[in-house]
């Protein structure tokens, strides 16, 4: 199985450090975020990953190809530790812009050559996931039990009126649509849409169809997803584990606070930090 990286976009509410370091490659403490999508992609046994990206994101080819100067710098030094710290990600990776902001919808029609008739993954950087299994793991089980679409959810997490949120058919499996920041109290369940997904190529049918009847402005790909939805052919996973949502700079900062406290001296450094405020 293949994977498709959504990485394109322009990171607005980051701005101005997102106008010259990509959102994906923010650090979270000393691993840019973009490191946990890899591992995690990794660790679910995919090796052949597609990056849609645009043009102020260069930094993230750099990141999977080799630094020769440190490299050599960490060789003379007998930095063996250093050097796994720079090690090249395992995987074959590939690089495709999206030359127009047109959505995430369009953004994936651009995967149809990449993935052809095979089932794949799609992944939104601002969600990361931690705990096992992998998240993308989680998917691909499903996906096996169902033969169809899946989402990754996330249920009962505060703020659903943030979120778009899954309405889902008599068997709690399969879902009917999305619908997208609901007024609450009018919430269809309790599960949020999260940013991964297993298609089947039948998105790029749904994607194209939808696409032909588009007026403009932005495609999104739920669009596709809600005409599969209609069809039966999409399932839920309830995640597993913890999701850091680094989407905003609130999530970012409470992700950086979360990831930290598993480090018993970091979390020392937190626990000082507000005693002294």
């Amino acid at each position: 199985m293949k994977a498709v990286i959504v990485a394109a976009g322009y990171g607005s509410r980051f701005l101005p450090a997102s106008k010259t370091v990509p959102k994906e490659m923010f650090p979270v403490l000393d691993r840019p975020a973009i490191d946990f999508i890899l591992e995690e992609l990794r660790e679910s046994g995919i090796d052949d990953i597609l990056f849609i990206t645009s043009r102020r994101k260069r930094a993230l080819e750099d990141y999977v190809d080799r630094e020769v100067e440190l490299e050599q710098v960490f060789e003379s030094e007998g930095a063996a530790a250093k050097q796994r710290t720079i090690a090249v990600p395992p995987g074959r990776f590939f690089f495709l812009r999206q030359k127009q902001m047109l959505g995430t919808g369009q953004a994936i029609m651009l995967a149809e050559p990449f993935t052809g008739d095979d089932p794949f993954v799609v992944v939104f950087p601002d969600d990361l996931h931690v705990g096992e299994p992998p998240l993308t793991r989680q998917l691909i089980d499903t996906y096996e039990r169902t033969g169809c679409s899946v989402l990754a959810v996330e249920h009962d997490p505060p703020h659903l009126e943030r979120y778009g949120v899954v309405a889902l058919a008599g068997d709690g499996l399969h879902i009917t649509g999305i619908v997208e920041k609901p007024p609450p109290g009018t919430e269809p369940s309790r599960d949020i849409s999260i940013g991964r997904y297993l298609y089947t190529p039948e998105i790029y049918r749904a994607l194209r169809h939808r696409w032909e009847r588009h007026e403009g402005g932005e495609f999104n790909y739920t669009e596709g997803v809600e005409d599969l939805a209609r069809e039966g052919r999409v399932v839920i996973c309830r995640m597993i584990g913890r999701r850091l949502d680094i989407g905003t700079p609130a999530g970012y900062l409470r992700s950086i606070l979360e990831y930290a406290s598993r480090d018993p001296e970091l979390a020392a450094e937190i626990e000082s930090f507000r005693a002294e405020g």
